[in-house]
């Protein structure tokens, strides 16, 4: 029988240990294995990689952004292009933002509406209003495989009562994105469940959003400044409410202990700007914890900026060389320490990945955590 949807879950093995999942996701772009993380392609481009890195580092599935493509340079053109697979010459899957986020972040002052939200652009300042239906129309135009619906990010904190009429919103406006979306039989819409730091929220509209016969679902509105416990125990209470047969997205987490708690939660995919943000400004993911290899003391070491990685960056130059590089603004030395926090973060998937096939996540965790945080 053929599938019903466009991108479609595998379960492939339970962790008996733990009861995580490995999984893959097919699409029209290829398949990839899960749990994933996916590095953040924000304007069409992972900063400081070329496409063809990002894809020899082993990632099956990237995520650009619906903001700002709509920004600059236009959906319109992108869509001339072929789609956002041909504008940037990626090979891969890719799953665009709905904007929403964005918009909630970075855009100031903003009015937000059952209509929709009215802003200022955060590049030259001119109004913009964006809609579930412009939304939809812009990522149809991009072409991703996975295209996201448009909903309210509640703040946080946020009163009970802000955030039981935001989700109510929010699925209100996914009925509208599931209406507008053009092209169900090439591009795969999740929904996303909200409901801020409430329990009975985050099951109300979980139940709210999975009742939509829809491909895959995410978690939104976590890890936004909660603390880490309540980051937790959120997560663990919406999970039990997702279908297991579809992908389950947690939105906007790429720190290794948030990563492993979401996978021992029953997560399957995750993204973050944290790799090439972190990397950008001269620090390192490493196995024995952050490294910020522009500090002094690693000025005349000339070992790896991390001896356990067997990437680009660490089998070829020396940390002193890097922070060298990094002191001298030389650019250079920004695309190394992004290349290799991307391919940690990768190669961190790859292990946890091993790890529930083989029945022993929660020893790998405990391990590895304590190597990172405690070395």
């Amino acid at each position: 029988m053929a599938p019903k949807f466009p991108v479609y879950y595998e379960h492939i093995h339970t962790c008996k240990q733990t009861g995580a999942r490995l999984g893959r996701v097919h699409t029209p772009h290829g398949s990839f294995m899960t749990p994933v993380f996916m590095p953040v392609g924000t304007a069409a481009s992972v900063k400081g990689m070329s496409p063809e890195e990002v894809s020899e580092m082993g990632a099956g599935i990237i995520l650009s952004n619906t903001y700002h493509l709509w920004l600059r340079p236009g959906s319109e053109i992108i869509a001339g292009a072929g789609g956002l697979h041909k504008f940037m010459n990626w090979p891969g899957a890719v799953l665009t933002d709905s904007g929403g986020f964005q918009v909630f972040s970075l855009a100031k002052p903003k009015n937000i509406t059952e209509d929709g939200v009215l802003f200022n652009s955060h590049i030259d300042g001119a109004k913009k209003f964006l809609t579930p239906e412009l939304s939809m129309k812009i990522q149809n135009d991009l072409g991703a495989d996975i295209i996201m619906a448009f909903d309210e990010c509640c703040p946080y904190p946020a009163k009970y009562e802000y955030a039981d009429k935001s989700l109510e919103m929010t699925t209100r406006w996914l009925a509208r994105c599931i209406e507008a979306h053009q092209k169900p039989d090439t591009q795969a819409l999740f929904g996303i469940i909200q409901g801020s730091m409430y329990k009975d929220l985050r099951q109300k509209s979980a139940e709210q959003i999975t009742s939509f016969d829809l491909p895959g679902f995410a978690i939104g509105g976590l890890s936004v400044g909660e603390p880490k416990d309540l980051f937790c125990e959120m997560l663990a209470h919406t999970v039990p409410y997702m279908p297991e047969d579809k992908p389950r997205y947690l939105m906007g987490v790429g720190t290794p202990d948030y990563l492993i708690e979401g996978v021992l939660a029953g997560i399957d995919m995750f993204d973050c700007v944290l790799p090439s943000r972190m990397g950008r400004h001269g620090t390192i993911l490493t196995s024995t914890g952050r490294k910020i290899i522009r500090d002094k003391k690693y000025a005349d070491c000339y070992l790896p900026p991390d001896p356990e990685c067997d990437c680009y960056c660490c089998r070829n130059y020396t940390s002193s060389y890097v922070r060298h590089l990094l002191k001298a603004n030389e650019m250079f030395g920004l695309r190394l320490c992004t290349y290799h926090n991307i391919y940690f973060l990768l190669k961190l998937m790859e292990r946890i990945r091993e790890a529930v096939a083989e029945d022993r996540l929660a020893d790998f965790a405990k391990d590895f955590q304590e190597k990172f945080y405690n070395s």
